[in-house]
């Protein structure tokens, strides 16, 4: 009988206990002074001012760069192949992390969030011993990180404690959705800490502000319509400029990326996806829905918005710790706790209240506004084949950088291999088609195995025609012995997509479908087993980007698949991609993806059998 960490059996024995007892932790969304073009590199942190003293002259580090100060880590603009995160491993058996092997938090760090998201693979595809054997080896990596007094390492391992304990509820019970009253507006007090960050926008930081709020105009329109619909305060919009000064690209030291400034465990945690080849955190749509959802529990949770942006910045944990050491025995609002709070979160919530003030008011601060840049303006059509963005541009007879500019979140500059939706200026539609016929697909790259329990390298080898020398060599792996369930390798002459082994999500019978208002209490995997139908296939059915649902929301809900009819049933063969299956029997995308209950993100493997409409 396997053997259980003391997570696993803590957590079966508590189902119906109240869910915040285990999820409370470190969110990590570290943000910053926006900079341009500033490369990320280590800082020895200041000592602490006094908010008395005088705010510090800007440095500039060159002409035209923006000032720097030095109360946080500087967001920086990345190279052209996007390489954030630390990507070595552990490379250690299950139980045994030993000393001697000398190795470091950021790598402990890395692999821990790699087993979890394979953990979530997993439990999508049905594997819940896989699944639970992933969280077994996560929790057993964040534990043996050495924090040695470093923030940041104690926050990333907080914030993936908090994680994974909350996985663990979610595939046992599900976890509950709390809806609470979000208030619309948020009130702008302008005391003497918001009068200094107003006076540093009007001066040191004036060209840095403007600059700021033109790039504005390329994204704000779309966060405006989804607060709307979240029912968020509008104001909220313009916290990407205190985060990141609208740059999609913007880096700092932290490893925070994009304009919402996520880092990887707490973007992953509200569903934005990270792999060798995209980073959603670039994209703004995407990061926009996480940051509403992160943004939406930390105001149930705190119950005033100023307090949760303080949260979003230094981490909800960091924030009730200082809450709970108060000499009051009560909390009534953010500035009661200020003074406790880290000094880059004393400037932060400040520079917001500053620029909603500036921006609501500017004749009464005696400044003149710019006009906003256009937004941006695209139509997405499926790709699944790897193709260099610069030759589409010079296919499709557009402007260097172009499609960049549309397609922030693919790190390499290079579509994936698997269907991807791929955002292209209005009307280049049939363009497009024609060139990703014509050109050649992208030489390099490789796919992504995911572990799973009792697996050999040797076999993995064998499964992908490959050896086991090379795969040592390709993940840098200490021991062709020191595997695990869980762990991410990468394999030759697989593309871009995940090619782990899935268990297939097609339903027999016939297809039912109802409407359905969301209510409290309900998620997605809820849904799932209420209707017998899958995740996936509610979420491509009404085009969800993430696992977020509002109480009130209607969602179209299919139970069971049609039976096939025609050509039948279809087993999948190597290089095969669904776009290419639909293509060969003449039916569409959607409905192949539909008969077999999948979205266009869904991995398909050798073997698999697929319903052929």
């Amino acid at each position: 009988m396997r053997s259980r960490s003391p997570l696993l059996v803590v957590c079966k024995a508590r189902l119906h206990a109240p869910l915040l007892a285990l999820s409370v932790g470190c969110s990590g969304v570290a943000s910053a002074p926006a900079s341009t073009e500033i490369a990320a590199e280590s800082r020895v942190a200041p000592e602490p001012r006094s908010l008395a003293e005088p705010i510090p002259e800007p440095v500039f580090r060159g002409a035209e760069q923006d000032p720097v100060f030095d109360s946080a880590p500087e967001p920086a603009e990345l190279p052209d192949s996007v390489e954030p995160e630390v990507a070595n491993e552990v490379g250690e058996p299950p139980l045994k992390i030993r000393e001697e092997d000398e190795i470091d938090s950021a790598t402990l760090l890395t692999d821990s969030l790699e087993a979890v998201e394979s953990a979530q693979v997993f439990w999508e595809q049905g594997s819940f011993d896989d699944a639970f054997a992933a969280l077994d080896h996560a929790w057993q990596l964040m534990a043996a990180v050495p924090v040695n007094g470093e923030a940041r390492v104690a926050q990333e391992k907080e914030d993936l404690r908090h994680l994974i304990s909350r996985r663990v509820v979610e595939i046992y019970a599900s976890r509950r959705t709390t809806v609470g009253d979000i208030d619309r507006s948020i009130p702008v007090e302008v005391n003497s800490y918001v009068e200094r960050e107003i006076k540093s926008f009007l001066g040191a930081e004036r060209e840095f502000f403007l600059e700021s709020f033109r790039r504005s105009g390329l994204y704000r329109g779309r966060m405006l319509e989804e607060l709307e619909k979240a029912g968020l305060p509008e104001q909220l919009s313009w916290l990407p400029l205190v985060e990141s000064g609208f740059k999609v690209r913007a880096y700092s030291s932290a490893r925070a990326l994009g304009l919402w400034q996520f880092i990887p465990s707490t973007g992953y945690r509200f569903g934005l996806e990270r792999s060798s080849w995209v980073d959603e955190r670039m994209d703004p749509e995407k990061a926009t829905l996480a940051a509403i959802g992160y943004l939406t529990e930390l105001h149930s949770l705190f119950g005033d918005w100023l307090t949760a942006l303080a949260g979003y910045n230094c981490g909800e944990h960091n924030v009730l710790r200082q809450i709970n050491r108060q000499r009051v025995s009560y909390f009534d609002q953010f500035w009661d706790v200020y003074e406790r709070l880290p000094r880059e979160t004393r400037r932060y919530v400040p520079r917001f209240l500053a620029v909603v003030a500036i921006v609501s008011d500017p004749d009464q601060y005696g400044i003149e506004l710019p006009p906003v840049l256009p937004p941006l303006a695209f139509e997405t059509v499926n790709v699944d084949r790897a193709i260099e963005l610069s030759s589409l541009d010079q296919a499709l007879a557009l402007e260097k950088g172009t499609l960049e500019r549309l397609n922030p979140e693919l790190r390499h500059k290079v579509t994936p291999g698997a269907a991807y939706e791929f955002k292209i200026p209005p009307g280049s539609r049939e363009a497009l088609e024609k060139a990703v016929a014509e050109l050649p697909s992208y030489a390099g790259g490789a796919g992504i195995h995911r572990v799973r329990r009792g697996e050999t390298l040797s076999q993995v080898a064998a499964a992908y025609r490959t050896s086991v020398h090379t795969l040592v060599a390709m993940n840098s792996l200490r021991s062709p012995d020191r595997i695990w369930p869980g762990q991410q390798l990468s394999v030759p002459g697989a593309g871009s997509a995940s090619v782990s082994s899935s268990v297939s999500s097609s339903q027999t019978g016939p297809a039912r479908e109802v409407s359905y208002r969301v209510r409290p209490g309900d998620n997605l995997w809820v849904l799932a087993k209420r209707h017998g139908t899958n995740v996936e296939r509610i979420k491509s059915d009404n085009g969800l980007q993430s696992n977020h649902l509002s109480v009130g929301q209607r969602l179209v809900i299919r139970s069971g698949a049609p039976k096939a009819s025609g050509d039948g049933n279809y087993t999948v063969r190597r290089g095969d991609t669904l776009a290419k299956i639909a293509q060969a029997h003449s039916v569409s995308l959607n409905r192949l993806l539909s008969s077999n209950g999948l979205s266009r993100r869904t991995t398909i493997f050798p073997g698999q059998r697929l319903e052929i409409p």
